[in-house]
């Protein structure tokens, strides 16, 4: 065996010291030419739709607004690419520019395929700058809906999620809770809340009321059990631990069972926000005067696609806003899981 030279011993790092590791280079992100590739799609697409003309059946009348809108789209897509080069905040425009080509292609098929070839048939499939004028000529209407609905989904889901969060904490805890909610449960539980819609428009003395009824039954399940199931879950050896130390049942209650069931509570949470949502669309087509279910079927009934397309449209971005808010409260709660469930 060789002894070591000067030059080993003066590259060689310290006994016990910890090697510094360069960081890969991220190569997984797209290059800025997809950047410029998705605002050249997008300018493509303001093209065909500004001066492609449209089947002479019909006529839009945002047509041009919804070309000038693409257009500074595309210019806002290649200015943050370019920008991306220098500024590190602005990088996230490269993993979103793959989507932003697919989008653009997007709209330029649509377009094609509607407003300018007719291969889709009026008035089943609307172009895009139809779905951009009720928009624009119907905000306010949309608007009073969204925010009909999402007081009805507001009072409704609270009542739920809190009364299933009770009843699930107390099913997990008491044995003789567990003897009197849990068959109950079993019983309506499993069947679907839209099909207590005649008997609860019935009983309750307003379509809101009954409305708010199911949309609360549709979320307290998955709360209940999903919250039951983490509270039955804790280790006893914590509860032992408490007991040995002279806790009290409400203290072990609030301080472990209830901490410790949390990661379930949220998954019960997330499901009965599905739920919910899903009532809530079926509740209003029946009983309310405004909603964004109620404006599904008053499009439907006028045969006005776009607008429901429209309604659609913005029921994803509202739903999908909601789980993503409700996933921010789970990460900021629950820190030592934080992207464990991802959204």
């Amino acid at each position: 065996m060789t002894n070591p030279t000067f030059e080993d011993v003066a590259v060689a790092p310290p006994r016990g010291a910890i090697p510094t590791v360069r960081s890969p280079v991220d190569r997984s992100a797209p290059s800025g030419l997809v950047g410029l590739l998705a605002a050249a799609t997008w300018l493509a697409a303001a093209g065909t739709i500004r001066y492609w003309p449209d089947v002479p059946e019909v006529s839009w009348d945002r047509t041009e607004e919804f070309a000038l809108l693409l257009a500074a789209g595309a210019s806002t897509i290649a200015v943050l690419t370019i920008a991306a080069q220098w500024l590190a905040p602005l990088r996230r425009v490269r993993s979103a520019a793959p989507w932003l080509v697919v989008i653009g292609l997007i709209f330029a098929v649509w377009e094609v395929a509607t407003a300018k070839t007719a291969v889709l048939p009026m008035p089943f499939f609307p172009p895009p700058q139809a779905i951009f004028e009720v928009l624009i000529d119907d905000h306010k209407r949309l608007l009073d809906c969204v925010l009909a609905s999402g007081k009805l989904l507001a009072g409704g889901y609270v009542i739920g999620a809190t009364l299933g969060f009770v009843a699930g904490v107390a099913i997990g805890w008491s044995v003789k809770a567990g003897y009197w909610i849990h068959p109950i449960l079993r019983f309506i539980g499993p069947l679907p809340a839209t099909a207590w819609l005649p008997l609860a428009f019935f009983v309750f003395p307003t379509s809101l009321s009954a409305s708010t009824f199911l949309i609360a039954l549709a979320t307290g399940f998955p709360v209940t059990v999903l919250t039951w199931s983490g509270v039955a879950g804790v280790n006893s050896t914590y509860y032992d631990v408490g007991r040995t130390l002279g806790a009290s049942s409400r203290f072990l209650v609030f301080k472990v069972a209830i901490p410790a069931a949390m990661p379930y509570v949220f998954v019960g949470l997330f499901m009965g926000l599905g739920n919910s949502f899903a009532v809530l669309v079926v509740a209003e087509m029946l009983g309310v005067k405004s909603g964004l279910g109620w404006y599904l079927q008053w499009s439907q009934g006028w045969a006005a696609y776009a607008n429901m397309y429209t309604a659609l449209f913005i029921m994803a971005l509202v739903c999908s806003g909601l789980i993503t808010l409700l996933f921010r409260v789970r990460d900021s709660l629950l820190s030592w899981q934080k992207g464990l469930v991802k959204w």
